[in-house]
């Protein structure tokens, strides 16, 4: 092995079961560093292996770590932790990825790169390497929300899993995500800290294996557009939401004084009843692009805006005392019509009359017991158990599985060598 402190480049594939393919990666990965005059290592970080994985890379020429922490992103947290080049390229075990042409990512990363990012719809992509659901629908989906969610116009292929980066400006990220959402949190959180990102042509090919992949079209698919969303809900529900209540607000005060005409049609109470509709759906919008933001920075995902802390609204007690006043005036404006139907010896009324004050007083109403409770589930949000230092406190197993990956692979031993 190299020594520590002359390696250039760290080439760092998570494992979990690879025994049919490990080996040729490891080889091609060594191979290509040497043949480009690179002085190099490959760390396979293994994610727990019970076919024999681990001594089979070792036996090839790799560095073989164990990550604590099960996952995608735990193994890889673990692999570049435990990495000594200046550089880190993370690929696959699976032997999908061309590891043996590793010359643009590096000639990129030695340019001044933060972030290297394969491109395999460029690079190629051979006949059954790639299902036609992530080809044609979800890789490009997701990358066009990627790119417009967070200003990445030079990035064509936001999930190839081989890419490459400045190991120690990586690190200042503090990447914690475990599971296949690590993929996505690396390129959001480079971007949002201005690195700089550019793109090479890869290949992918079918790989070596003869069972199934790890990933899972719907669930890791999710869970990939849930983490967008979470770091990016200004956009995906904050803006749209406040557009949409203002909408609905701006036509309910048009319609409550009585009928309008405009481009020769009629609106009324039915397009009253939407712009209530719209004026509940655009609240609910907001708030939930509240708790997206609240649950990143509970969860140490994102970080609060020192300059717009607009998350301190979500407090319980503004958020209940908003729901008080908006259901108190809904009240008083209902008791207004009962009063006026009372008047009228309870007989039947113009609906176009009363349906003006009875639908904003309803909204009113519903309003407030939705910011009611929005208030109760954001201090839920914002709870942390006190008691876990004791290791037989209840809390304790439950607030371990909350510990970030990067922490738990910090705490625990870094390498061993097979």
């Amino acid at each position: 092995m190299p020594n520590s402190a002359a390696v250039e480049v760290s080439v760092v594939l998570p494992c979990l079961n690879e025994a049919e393919t490990i080996e040729t990666c490891v080889r091609k990965a060594l191979q290509g560093l040497a043949d480009l005059g690179v002085t190099g290592e490959v760390i396979v970080s293994d994610n727990g292996s019970t076919d024999g994985s681990p001594a089979i890379a070792g036996a090839a020429g790799a560095t073989v770590v164990h990550a604590p922490v099960r996952g995608y992103g735990g193994a890889l947290i673990c692999g570049i932790e435990a990495a000594n080049g200046r550089f880190v390229i993370m690929g696959d075990a699976d032997d999908s990825y061309d590891l043996a042409n590793l010359g643009p990512f590096i000639a990129h990363l030695r340019s001044g790169r933060d972030v290297v990012m394969g491109n395999r719809f460029k690079g190629g992509i051979t006949a059954g390497a790639m299902p036609a659901l992530h080809r044609y629908l979800g890789n490009p989906l997701l990358s066009w929300l990627g790119r417009t969610l967070f200003t990445l116009p030079g990035v064509g292929d936001f999930h190839c899993g081989l890419r490459g980066f400045n190991r120690d400006r990586i690190r200042e990220l503090g990447l914690c995500m475990a599971g296949m959402e690590f993929a996505s949190e690396l390129v959001i959180r480079a971007a949002l800290a201005k690195y700089s990102i550019s793109e090479v042509p890869t290949t992918l090919q079918r790989d070596g294996r003869s069972r199934p992949p790890h990933l899972r079209t719907w669930r890791d698919g999710w869970r990939h557009l849930r983490f967008l969303l979470v770091f990016a809900p200004k956009r995906t529900l904050l803006v749209p939401g406040l557009v949409i209540a203002l909408a609905g607000l701006l036509g309910t005060a048009c319609l409550l004084p009585g009928e309008r005409h405009a481009f020769g049609v009629s609106f009324d109470v039915s397009a009253l009843v939407y712009c209530s509709l719209a004026v509940l759906v655009g609240a609910q919008l907001l708030l939930f692009g509240g708790f997206a933001r609240l649950y990143g920075i509970q969860e140490g995902i994102t970080r609060e805006d020192k300059h717009v802390r607009w998350t301190r609204w979500l407090s319980f007690e503004r958020c209940v005392l908003a729901g008080v006043l908006f259901g108190l005036a809904g009240l008083v404006s209902t008791v207004v019509v009962v009063t006026d139907w009372g008047t009228a010896g309870f007989g039947a009324l113009d609906p176009r009359v009363t349906l003006r004050v009875v639908l904003p007083s309803a909204t009113a109403i519903a309003l407030g017991i939705i910011l009611i409770f929005s208030g109760l589930f954001a201090s839920l949000l914002s709870l942390r158990p006190t008691g876990r230092n004791g290791p037989g406190h209840p809390a304790a197993a439950e607030a371990e599985s909350e510990i970030p990956a990067q922490r738990q692979i910090a705490e625990a031993p870094r390498t061993s060598q097979v």
